[in-house]
């Protein structure tokens, strides 16, 4: 279809990213997206609430867009598809948490606040981006820089703003079960913190999911394993719609 002999833009795809991370988590799948469609990264600075960084995201969204969010950046997909699930073509969780905090996680996260308070933001990166949490056979030397390099533009101040957001965050799964949109879940087998069992429940919740396990990869599956990730998205984005 063409519209004054240009032919109609192809599908937006709007990327959201994880906690102390920019767009370069997604680097690869820009690079790769973007040769016949608009890729858009939606910021999540200055939000007090997941709430609040869907309304940002939607704010700088097309009419209808792909969606992907990943760790934090799921979180607001699905509160994104929650509010404007008209405007959602198809979504991409990627190493995403469905459940509200246990009282473990908010109290870890209540740590990391008060460190990044008391001017211990260098620790508080070093914990939420642990190379631990990455496969054991990715040079974590080659992304310990890159990580360090996203968390020092997003801040300590933006980096509390985000964890009191995810303190706060409601069980989300019961926005799971009215996705009718084209669903894929991206997991890295090897992160200790989002178990691989909770990632297949979220697949298994969603009518319409694709799973796909990246073996190579923990906590950052599009950095640790960019070209199969990319891949998958390429492919993804490609499939037909689903009617709803």
């Amino acid at each position: 279809m063409t519209y004054q002999g240009f032919p109609m833009h192809p599908e937006a795809v709007v990327m959201i990213p994880p906690v102390l991370c920019d767009g370069r988590a997604f680097y690869d799948q820009i690079g790769v997206l973007s040769v016949d469609r608009p890729v858009i990264i939606a910021p999540t600075t200055g939000c007090e609430t997941i709430g609040e960084m869907a309304e940002k995201a939607l704010t700088c969204a097309p009419e209808s867009f792909a969606l992907v969010g990943a760790g934090m950046g799921g979180s607001v997909a699905l509160e994104v598809i929650q509010r404007a699930p008209e405007r959602v073509s198809r979504i991409a969780l990627i190493n995403t948490v469905a459940q509200a905090d246990t009282p473990a996680i908010a109290s870890d996260r209540e740590t990391q606040i008060i460190a990044a308070k008391s001017g211990r933001f260098e620790d508080v990166v070093a914990h939420e981006l642990d190379p631990a949490r990455l496969h054991e056979g990715i040079n974590a030397a080659a992304l310990v820089p890159l990580f360090q390099q996203m968390a020092a533009g997003i801040g300590p101040d933006a980096y509390v703003m985000a964890s009191r957001a995810m303190q706060k965050r409601k069980d989300q799964q019961n926005v799971l079960r009215k996705i009718r949109q084209p669903a894929l879940v991206i997991s890295g087998a090897a992160d200790p913190l989002t178990p691989l069992r909770r990632q297949e429940f979220i697949a298994e919740m969603i009518p319409y999911a694709q799973h796909e396990v990246i073996e190579g990869a923990g906590f950052m599956p599009s950095l640790e394993q960019p070209d199969q990730v990319s891949e998958i998205l390429k492919e993804w984005v490609k499939q037909p719609l689903v009617l709803r």
